[in-house]
């Protein structure tokens, strides 16, 4: 629809059957509750004998505004070839919209039917859609290198999380409730690590951070200030790699297992360090008890990744 520019396209593999899945798409009441994309959907009713679908949508962006937009859907159904296909048109008339019009499809594919030991079929659940922008070269540099690789992430995101919900029972209330405790503990524990390498061990490495370690025992006399700065360079390297490991639960075992060694040695060397204002045992059971809700969140932790971004690419989803 736009010249030069790809339109986005995300594809899953759910195992559940077909009419499960339509289900889960075509209502409106459940739609809305795994695609992050729209706040609300709601549909007209039907009034043209083609069968098209017209529907409003509202998406909030924050700051009390909100974008609202109509469209269309056309479905067709293929018993023959275990297919079954959603057309949609959509667009919005509001002048602070992005988006003035676009189209695009769901694609659903049966794969396999149910197996010799009673699993659930296999459904391929495609979707490809492209826009037109508004506010000429100014818009097509912001869709170009913010709104549409957000969409397409978001997009993809939903995907998964319609695929969890499906697959695993979970709604998507709880999913997205865990995953913003999820990544609430992984930026709190990777702020923590970075600033504790930084502030102290770096920048003011003479606020006596030297000597609170050193009466824990933890760094000798003579190479001192080499060491407090060799320290923060680790502790930073830990917070930097962490939102690239948030969702390794060995990562988050290592951690809490690094923040308890620290805070035994810490205490058994001075003990006077559990009264002082710098207190290690706390700071390092505030980051432990994070290490563990990271841990736990992410279970069933809905994953963009895991959905393929090009038609018939590897990587991502499921064969």
């Amino acid at each position: 629809m736009t010249a030069g520019r790809k339109p986005i396209y995300v594809e899953t593999v759910i195992r559940t059957d077909m009419d499960r899945l339509w289900l889960h798409t075509q209502h409106p009441e459940l739609h809305r509750q795994w695609d992050v994309r729209f706040t609300d959907i709601h549909y007209h009713p039907r009034q043209k004998e083609d069968g098209t679908q017209t529907f409003t949508y509202r998406t909030q962006i924050g700051f009390g505004l909100r974008i609202s937009g109509t469209g269309e859907t056309r479905t067709k159904i293929s018993a023959i070839r275990n297919e079954r296909l959603s057309t949609l048109s959509f667009g919005s008339e509001q002048p602070q919209s992005l988006i003035s019009r676009g189209a695009g499809y769901w694609k659903y594919t049966r794969l396999h039917e149910f197996d010799e030991e009673g699993e659930p079929p296999t459904i391929r659940f495609a979707t490809r859609y492209d826009y037109r922008t508004r506010f000429g070269w100014a818009g097509l540099l912001f869709d170009r290198w913010l709104f549409r690789p957000v969409f397409g992430y978001a997009t993809a995101w939903s995907f998964d999380l319609l695929r969890i919900w499906l697959e695993a029972g979970i709604p998507p209330r709880i999913l997205i409730r865990q995953a913003v405790v999820h990544y609430a503990c992984a930026a709190a524990l990777a702020g923590l690590w970075i600033g504790q390498g930084l502030l102290p061990k770096l920048l003011f490495p003479g606020t006596g951070e030297l000597a609170v370690m050193q009466a824990a025992g933890w760094i000798p006399g003579g190479w001192g200030p080499a060491l407090l700065a060799l320290l923060g360079i680790l502790e930073i390297a830990v917070g930097t790699v962490s939102p690239f490991l948030h969702r390794s639960r060995v990562y988050y075992r290592l951690q809490a297992l690094l923040l308890l060694l620290l805070a035994v040695s810490g205490a058994a060397g001075n003990p006077a360090l559990l009264a002082s204002p710098y207190n290690p045992a706390a700071l390092a059971a505030a980051m432990i008890v994070l290490c563990g809700a990271a841990h736990v969140t992410s279970r069933e932790l809905p994953q963009a990744g895991r959905c393929r971004r090009k038609p018939g690419a590897r990587g991502g989803g499921r064969a």
